[in-house]
C-alpha cells in the first residue's frame, strides 16, 4: 500500500479487527479527533487528519507486531501482553475492555484451592500465564491448551479445571464452573515498541499522547458550575477538588459569585452534596469533550 507520507514520521498504530475491545478503541481514536472509516472491511487503514496508519489484526498478533517494530503502538488487552511475554513498554491503562484471569472448577469436584490441583489437568488458552502461577506455587499441573471454549473441557472430561478469562462470571455459572482466584486483572493498554524511533515519530506519539491523556481526563471529569453567597467561597473552595483554582465571576446580584470548576466524576455526588451544605445553589454539571492539562 502506497503510503502518503514518509514511513519514517508516519505511525502505524495495531488494533483488534474484531472483538471485545475494537468498538471502544475506535471510538476513543474517533473522540480524540482521528478520522477514519472502512475500518470493517479493510486490513489497513489510513486516517485523513492525522499521519497515522491503522492495522486491524487479531488481539493475539498485536504484540508481536508491535515488539518486531511492525506497529510502532497497539491497542491490546493486558492478558495478551503478558501472555505473549512480548518485548514491549506498556504507555497507559486505558480503564476499558476489564476482565480478569480466573482459576475455575466444576461445583462437583474436590478442588477448592490451588493446592488442590497438584496433578490435575488444567485447559487454558493462556498457557504460559497458567504456567508461571503455578509454578511459582510449586504446584505440578498438566496444562491442556485449547484455542476456544476453555469452559466446556472439564464436561468433556478434558480437563479437571480451566483458567480463563471472566468478565461477569455467567458463562462460568452456566457450564456448573465456580470461580476459585484471580490470576491477573486485565485491561485494555496501549503498547509501544522498543525498537528505535525516528524524531519524526517520536513527535507524532507525543501529540497523540497529549490528545488521549486529555480525552481520557476528560472522561473521568464533570465540569461544574455553582452560584454562592460571597461569604462561603473559601469554604467552597476547600470542598473543590479544583486541578488548580476555580474560576469565580461575580454576579448581578449582590454578594453572590459564580463558580466554575472541573470536578472528579467519581466523587461528583458526595462533592454536590457538600456544596449545598455550604450555601451553594443553582448547581449545574456538564460533560467535558476533552482537556489539555
Amino acid at each position: 500500500m502506497n503510503r502518503t507520507k514518509d514511513s519514517s514520521t508516519s505511525l502505524r498504530i495495531a488494533i483488534q479487527k474484531s472483538g471485545r475491545l475494537t468498538d471502544k478503541t475506535v471510538d476513543l481514536l474517533h473522540g480524540i479527533g482521528i478520522d477514519f472509516d472502512n475500518y470493517k472491511r479493510n486490513l489497513m487503514v489510513k486516517t485523513r487528519n492525522f499521519d497515522v496508519e491503522l492495522l486491524l489484526l487479531r488481539d493475539d498478533d498485536i504484540p508481536e507486531y508491535v515488539q518486531d517494530g511492525v506497529c510502532d503502538l497497539g491497542f491490546v488487552g493486558a492478558n495478551v501482553t503478558r501472555e505473549t511475554q512480548a518485548d514491549v513498554t506498556v504507555l497507559r491503562g486505558l480503564n476499558y475492555g476489564n476482565c480478569r484471569l480466573s482459576l475455575a472448577a466444576p461445583k462437583s469436584a474436590d478442588i477448592r484451592t490451588a493446592d488442590d490441583f497438584d496433578g490435575k489437568k488444567v485447559a487454558t488458552s493462556y498457557p504460559n500465564l497458567t504456567r508461571d502461577f503455578f509454578g511459582n506455587k510449586g504446584i505440578d499441573v498438566q496444562i491442556v491448551e485449547i484455542s476456544g471454549a476453555v469452559e466446556i473441557a472439564p464436561q468433556l472430561e478434558v480437563a479437571d479445571a480451566i483458567v480463563d478469562l471472566v468478565s461477569t462470571g455467567g458463562t462460568l455459572r452456566a457450564n456448573g464452573l465456580i470461580e476459585l482466584e484471580t490470576i491477573m486483572e486485565s485491561e485494555t493498554e496501549l503498547i509501544r515498541t522498543n525498537h528505535e524511533l525516528s524524531p519524526g515519530k517520536k513527535e507524532l506519539i507525543e501529540r497523540f499522547m497529549v490528545r488521549m491523556d486529555g480525552h481520557l481526563q476528560a472522561g473521568k471529569s464533570r465540569y461544574m458550575m455553582l452560584n454562592a453567597p460571597k461569604g462561603s467561597v473559601d469554604e467552597i473552595k476547600s470542598i473543590i477538588p479544583s486541578m488548580k483554582s476555580p474560576t469565580i465571576v461575580p454576579l448581578a446580584e449582590d454578594e453572590m459569585v459564580a463558580i466554575h470548576t472541573v470536578v472528579p466524576f467519581n466523587e461528583l455526588w458526595l462533592i454536590m452534596e457538600k456544596l449545598k451544605e455550604a450555601g451553594a445553589s443553582d448547581i449545574v454539571i456538564l460533560p467535558i469533550e476533552s482537556m489539555i492539562l
